[in-house]
């Protein structure tokens, strides 16, 4: 099928290939040059996302925990199955941000001639959402791997810790930078060879009490809850709180179809990619947590709250264990900010194609590459390193990524209820009835989890990180304003151009 046919106008020109004019910037398309196995490479830091939250989550529900990530995944498994339809519904979309400017933008199509249209700027806000939900990823990372030199090297302990985080965040921001500017390829490589380095280390370190006799189910079955749960509505949003942290990690395997545009088989390559990557998340999330809390109990894990897989290697595989731990983390956490790097990078370039964000981020280097979107995020989380507190960079990026989530699902419920959308080719159809369990999912998303993570936040760090929360959310207002005018002015100057006169050759 023609892709003019199955991806519906959404403030695109069509004849021009982007919302900018010509007069901006030039028409330019990602390059179809991956599988899914190569999508799933890169999308392999995902299930890397459990580490820095084994204590957190623990340290609330103790044994409990296990079933939060359980529950997790299932849910991810509910939204992605619509994820994957809207991907081969929509081949040339990227991803979650892709889907809501395309549905919420096709408002502005057909005389609609409005200065500023609401649908657009919905479908912006939610890919803007989305952005802010995995590029702090880049900053988290790149302090606790500093932090973990330091413990590593001594020399180190004496140099600022800010000064060291922004020196690692600027080594591997830039190498990464370098390694995928010649194409998705080459990140798909790093993400195998990243996989290898953290996957293999941490199922080896996971298993190995199962093996050595070293876990005890009593250790999970005696302390599910707190002494001093209980079912009141403070710890219920607590509870909403830490299953919107959980779909931070755990159901956030929805970034294997960001790359929609670049798979060669789209319609096949992008649901394969989603469900074998979600497998995987199913099967360490829960097989980690109930490792880590069956092998040292609650109280172990509450003395190394950060960091649980240090203790558990050292039991389980002697002081060998302690070094391979340290390898794997740093390897994780490489391959982590790999993912983030290069969805919200994405999520940018869409925002930009789109009209939602100035035309500069929509350009692409000689191999295809968004090279200025990359930049710019790369510019961005060395600011945020300057925070220096990883828990509340986390917990204000969670904000975005429910609003994120929850309008996304709103969307497959508009596609499946449109009578014009619902008619488009559907290489993958979710089981019929689906945009039911989808609303219900979103309203689980907003308010439920979005009311959670803001109580959770202010309980845990105070009114300012939900507040530096909404101020990065509310940045997209100004900037998509400016990529209105811009738009407009681009058309304007496109339109007088074309009406001037060609001088009459002599």
């Amino acid at each position: 099928m023609d892709d003019k046919t199955n991806n519906p106008p959404s403030g695109i020109d069509w004849e021009h290939g982007v919302q900018c004019s010509k007069v901006i910037c030039e028409p330019q398309e990602l390059e179809r040059t991956i599988d899914w196995k190569q999508g799933l490479a890169i999308a392999l830091g995902v299930p890397l996302l459990i580490l820095p939250s084994i204590g957190y989550l623990t340290s609330y529900v103790w044994s409990f925990a296990i079933f939060i990530w359980a529950a997790t995944i299932l849910l991810g498994f509910l939204q992605n199955l619509g994820y994957g339809e809207l991907a081969t519904v929509f081949p040339k979309a990227a991803g979650l941000p892709g889907y809501t400017q395309t549905v919420f933008g096709s408002s502005a199509k057909n005389g609609d001639n409005k200065k500023y249209k609401v649908g657009k700027f919905i479908g912006g806000f939610s890919a803007w959402s989305y952005w802010f939900g995995w590029s702090p990823v880049l900053a988290i990372y790149a302090i606790l791997i500093s932090s973990y030199l330091q413990g590593l090297i001594p020399a180190l302990g004496s140099v600022s810790e800010t000064l060291l985080s922004l020196i690692v965040g600027a080594v591997i921001f830039g190498s990464l930078a370098v390694i995928n500017s010649k194409g998705l390829k080459n990140g798909a490589k790093a993400g195998f060879i990243l996989a290898l380095i953290s996957l293999v280390p941490l199922m080896i370190i996971t298993i190995a009490p199962f093996v050595t006799g070293d876990f005890h189910i009593s250790n999970i079955t005696n302390s599910w809850f707190p002494t001093d749960w209980s079912w009141d509505i403070e710890h219920i949003l607590i509870l909403l709180g830490l299953f919107a942290m959980a779909e931070w990690s755990a159901a956030a395997w929805e970034t294997a179809a960001i790359y929609g545009p670049e798979y060669k088989k789209p319609n096949t390559d992008t649901p394969k990619a989603l469900f074998v990557c979600g497998a995987i998340c199913l099967v360490l999330y829960v097989l980690v947590q109930t490792s880590v809390i069956g092998t040292l109990g609650v109280e172990g894990v509450l003395a190394e709250p950060i960091s649980p897989m240090l203790p558990l290697a050292n039991l389980s595989l002697g002081p060998i264990g302690a070094t391979i731990s340290i390898i794997m983390l740093i390897g994780a956490m490489l391959l982590i900010i790999q993912t983030a790097f290069l969805s919200s990078a994405r999520s940018i370039y869409s925002m930009s194609v789109e009209g939602n964000l100035p035309a500069v981020f929509s350009k692409l280097n000689s191999h295809g590459h968004p090279m200025n979107a990359m930049i710019a995020d790369a510019l961005f989380n060395m600011c945020l390193i300057l925070l220096g507190t990883p828990t509340a960079i986390l917990a204000a990026s969670a904000i975005g990524y429910i609003c994120a989530n929850g309008i996304s699902l709103y969307t497959y419920v508009k596609v499946r209820n449109d009578p014009e959308l619902s008619k488009l080719e559907r290489p993958f159809k979710a089981p019929r009835g689906w945009k039911y369990v989808a609303f219900v999912t979103a309203i689980l998303n907003i308010p439920f989890f979005l009311v959670g993570i803001i109580y959770l936040n202010s309980l845990e760090l105070g009114w300012n990180t939900t507040g530096i929360g909404f101020f990065a959310l509310c940045l997209f207002i100004p900037l998509w304003f400016y990529s209105q005018h811009e738009s407009r002015l681009g058309v304007k100057q496109e339109l007088i151009s074309e009406a001037e006169p060609v001088p009459a050759e002599m």
